[in-house]
């Protein structure tokens, strides 16, 4: 699958009428909160935009929601640092804030569309990838919009360090085993997957925190569908 044209985004700058959230976006948060516009700049940089050392690995989480795992994470992995990308604004102040309230200083997040990734990133400078519960674009179905399509899972695996993992979860049987083919198609290694991460007696299962859509869907008795891909150190 080709890479598409690169997708645009309204400008935070120019909108007609500023709310609360895009007023912090550009103003008290704006040292770890940055708008499409001024994230670019970041680009090999994101370490020291922290404030961490050049060692400290450095995760990205593509689709904050409302923060909880972006929260969770940066603060059961303090010696790692987290960026997160989210497109709306609410969702988007909503997870700093919660991670910032934490005590974690290790997160910055960014409102930046995930298929322009490699703009924010250089390659080789990120770590792990979390993906949860994208947009399945079943209905109507678009799969050139998922976010397993094999082209951006490649553009991923080229901004990882050897060694990194990517981790998947969606509630969408057919995203996923659509997902399965495209994965085929990149350079990724697949250590584990399951139809139903949460029957499994998989360390995976043992470790996962639970996202709030995930919440819903186990209380609908959906299952959870899950992997985790790796980069090969000689890759």
């Amino acid at each position: 699958m080709e890479r598409p044209v690169r997708p645009q985004i309204n400008r935070t700058s120019t909108l007609p009428k500023p709310n609360e959230y895009t007023l912090a976006l550009e103003n008290d948060l704006r040292h770890v909160a940055f708008s499409e516009e001024r994230a670019p700049s970041n680009k090999g940089q994101w370490r020291s935009v922290i404030g961490i050392g050049a060692e400290m690995p450095l995760d990205v989480e593509i689709g904050t929601g409302n923060g909880l795992f972006f929260a969770h994470q940066s603060n059961h992995q303090p010696k790692r640092a987290l960026v997160g990308l989210e497109l709306k604004y609410k969702p988007l102040i909503q997870s700093i804030r919660r991670a910032l309230r934490a005590g974690n200083r290790n997160v910055a997040i960014a409102r930046f569309h995930a298929f322009n990734l490699d703009e924010l990133f250089e390659p080789g400078e990120i770590h792990n990838v979390y993906i949860h519960f994208p947009d399945p674009w079943t209905s109507p179905k678009k799969p050139k919009n998922r976010l397993t399509n094999a082209w951006f899972l490649n553009m991923i695996h080229s901004l990882q360090a050897p060694g990194s993992f990517l981790h998947f979860k969606t509630d969408s049987r057919e995203m996923f085993e659509w997902s399965l083919e495209e994965i085929k198609k990149t350079p990724y290694h697949v250590e584990y997957h399951t139809f139903d991460l949460h029957q499994s007696d998989s360390v995976w299962n043992e470790q996962n925190f639970k996202t709030g859509f995930e919440k819903i869907f186990l209380s609908q008795g959906i299952q959870i569908n899950f992997i985790r891909l790796v980069k090969k150190n000689h890759q």
